[in-house]
């Protein structure tokens, strides 16, 4: 029962902060709700120009008919044969694949939305070995033709350049889906029921395309080189495999890729009509202020409950008096710092809304504490606290690699002083003052 006077204060405080979290849920939800319309601006941009590319091939077909007889039953359950078509196609991937290119990127904007886009500069080339189309009763060959897949032909700049062993080949549109969006015939088959098609030493396809933020190529080669680069200094790699070598700078990136048909799936994933495996890279914006005030605002609740500790050592300490509406004021002070600094990002660089948010929130502070507490040096004192935590959750959101470990020692650090200060506190001769 001593102790029931210095319990109930702590109570009181313990339902603040959770009042306050009903500001800090209200401040994520609008940054919810901004980069929901971001997200929507990227879709208008892919819309109206190209989306994220995949490139596949290039890939030799062999189309086939056959005419098969079927026993079928008319409505009187008499049965009778009928003629179908059979139809399907005979693929062969690329003994060597090497794709090369460099990636050029620009910015799109849609209102206060900024959409990160690229140009790819392509050079693309592949070896094919001899290949046997077998003898099959009742199947003919149709053409040869190579097929290259790009998941938004609308990204084309121009027309291709292809060619097969020096000469030049024609590009047309091909049937819908990957792999064949585009489409190249070869010269017709000398036997239509079996034969061997020759070996194509060299296939070089130059072509430029634009994209929105990721390009993906499909390891489809028996062995495939690839080598990307960009003057983008901040890329992602991704898909199912990550670069063999990468070298990243402020001048951009060089990344190369050496895969195998044994690492991958590609090839049979291609003939069952399945999304193939692929390696992607994506240019990330390192400044997105939609995911770095998101991250800051998941913070909110260390703040108020940061703050709030200093206050109760300093009633503790020095004997104030701090009403519970003042507490509040200033739990309503720290979390409008996350929305000021959201909604400034939207207009200037991050870095400038911070320090413009965190200078507003802390000369506020310090003007109102300087009355709450009679005394300027104390507030100076809170205001250099609360500055401390400001550089510290800034150095949390720039160093993600590093989050937790920093967070975690300043936790440490700061139950650590805490317990250093009331080391020597009596509670229950302060819960008797209390009384």
């Amino acid at each position: 029962m001593k102790s029931m006077k210095l319990l109930l204060r702590f109570a009181v405080l313990g339902g603040l902060v959770l009042l306050l979290l009903i500001p800090l849920l209200l401040i994520r939800a609008v940054i919810n709700d901004r980069t929901g319309y971001r997200d929507e601006a990227v879709q208008r941009v892919a819309q109206s120009r190209a989306g994220e590319q995949t490139f596949v091939g290039p890939v030799r077909y062999v189309p086939w008919t056959r005419d098969v007889e079927v026993k079928v039953r008319d409505a009187d359950g008499e049965s009778r044969l009928e003629r179908h078509t059979e139809s399907g196609v005979l693929m062969q991937a690329p003994q060597r694949l090497t794709v090369e290119g460099t990636l050029l990127p620009s910015e799109r904007r849609i209102g206060l939305f900024k959409v990160q886009v690229y140009t790819w500069q392509s050079n693309v080339q592949a070896k094919f070995a001899p290949m046997v189309y077998p003898a099959v009763e009742g199947r003919l060959y149709g053409r040869p033709y190579l097929g290259i897949g790009l998941t938004d032909a609308r990204g084309l700049v121009g027309v291709p350049v292809l060619t097969a062993d020096g000469q030049p080949l024609a590009v047309e549109a091909g049937s819908a889906g990957l792999p064949r969006v585009l489409r190249a015939d070869l010269p017709a088959l000398a036997d239509p029921a079996a034969g061997t098609l020759p070996a194509l030493g060299k296939v070089a396809l130059a072509m430029r395309v634009d994209g929105t933020r990721s390009l993906s190529v499909v390891p489809v080669g028996d062995s495939t080189e690839v080598k990307l680069d960009s003057p983008w200094p901040h890329p992602l790699f991704g898909g199912q495999f990550l670069p063999n070598e990468r070298r990243i700078d402020a001048g951009g990136f060089q990344a190369s890729w050496s895969l195998s048909a044994l690492a991958s799936g590609a090839q049979g994933q291609l003939r069952a009509g399945q999304a193939p495996d692929a390696l992607s890279v994506d240019l990330v914006d390192p400044v997105d202020v939609y995911t770095l005030s998101d991250r800051a605002s998941k913070y909110g609740l260390l703040f108020v409950l940061l703050t709030f500790t200093g206050f109760v050592l300093l009633e503790l300490i020095r004997k104030l008096k701090i009403h519970p509406v003042q507490y509040l004021l200033v739990g309503l002070a720290l979390a409008i710092f996350f929305l000021l600094l959201f909604s400034l990002s939207e207009h200037i660089a991050f870095w400038q809304a911070y320090a413009a948010s965190a200078l507003a929130c802390i000369g506020l502070q310090f003007f109102y504490l300087a009355g709450v507490m009679r005394s300027r040096a104390l507030a100076a004192g809170f205001a250099l606290m609360l500055t401390a935590l400001y550089g510290v959750l800034y150095t949390l959101l720039v160093s993600e690699d590093n989050a937790l470990l920093m967070g975690s020692l300043l936790l440490f650090g700061i139950l650590a002083g805490i317990m250093w200060l009331t080391r020597r506190l009596d509670w229950y001769a302060l819960n008797e003052e209390l009384r």
